[in-house]
């Protein structure tokens, strides 16, 4: 186990509470993860449609974000951290209030970069949008807030 698979399994569990940031944002967490792999569940809310009824594609944007970063969680070395140095963001077709499963892959991975992707799906199967990243794996020596921040994190889940 990993700080980032730890975490994963407080957060899958609700043993610990989300940053404020996704409760702001109501992302929500994740259904399930393994090795390279994330799935969840996410409702619009109707007050983040835009006025046409469409779901706003910048909020796709963050949930690719976060779905991303989670995947990159199952995988990165417990002495790294890791920071999204690009995300591209494909909308195949309007979504609208459909629930939407949301699962991400790690497609490549080296010492430095991690690859993931993400498909959006409404509750038919109908793929909506599609989204890629790039994580950069960083050492702790560079990044002692985030370090101590993963460890209070720890500390709170046990």
């Amino acid at each position: 186990m990993t700080w980032g698979t730890d975490r994963l399994d407080a957060l899958k569990g609700g043993g610990v509470a989300p940053p404020p940031i996704v409760q702001t944002l109501r992302l929500g967490l994740i259904d399930d993860w393994r090795e390279g792999w994330v799935r969840k569940s996410w409702l619009p809310a109707a007050e983040l449609a835009t006025s046409d009824g469409s779901l706003f594609g910048g909020y796709l944007a963050a949930l690719a974000d976060q779905v991303l970063a989670f995947v990159t969680m199952t995988v990165v070395p417990d002495d790294r951290l890791f920071r999204t140095v690009n995300l591209q963001m494909n909308f195949l077709k309007v979504g609208r209030s459909h629930p939407l499963a949301i699962e991400a892959r790690v497609v490549a991975q080296t010492r430095q970069l991690v690859t993931a992707r993400a498909e959006f799906r409404r509750d038919d199967g109908v793929l909506i949008a599609e989204a890629t990243a790039q994580q950069i794996l960083m050492s702790f020596d560079h990044w002692s807030v985030e370090q101590d921040a993963i460890a209070a994190l720890s500390a709170g889940s046990e």
